[in-house]
């Protein structure tokens, strides 16, 4: 019992290190500029993808984010890993006004039914 308490602690101890304490408050709806760093034969370079979050999973070190956008007439989603050492930066460009947790009905929207109001922002905020 012990010997379980203490391996538990180690583990959030090292999640803890690992963890990015620099990250924006992410919500679901919001649109995001993800930087990802790419490495392209000996060199390495940060590529931006740009798109809404259509849904957020898991906790801790292990959050993702799902970002969607749409690219020459197809729909691209990629899933980030928020914590990983190859997101450069996460930066929100616009907060979306959602009353959803996943906004997956995205997928068969086509135009300007993609579209998400822009919420309102408080002055505290």
């Amino acid at each position: 019992m012990n010997v379980r308490i203490n391996a538990e602690e180690i583990i959030r101890s090292i999640e803890a290190a690992q963890m990015k304490s620099d990250l924006p408050e992410i919500r679901v709806g919001d649109q995001v500029r993800v930087g990802v760093r790419i490495q392209e034969g000996g060199k390495e370079r940060v590529q931006a993808f740009e798109g809404t979050v259509i849904a957020m999973r898991h906790s801790g070190i292990n959050r993702t984010i799902t970002v969607r956008k749409v690219f020459q007439g197809i729909g691209v989603e990629r899933v980030f890993l928020i914590h990983s050492p190859r997101i450069e930066s996460i930066q929100v460009l616009r907060r979306g006004k959602v009353r959803r947790a996943k906004l997956f009905y995205l997928r068969d929207q086509v135009g300007k039914a993609t579209r998400i109001k822009a919420k309102a922002e408080s002055p505290d905020s």
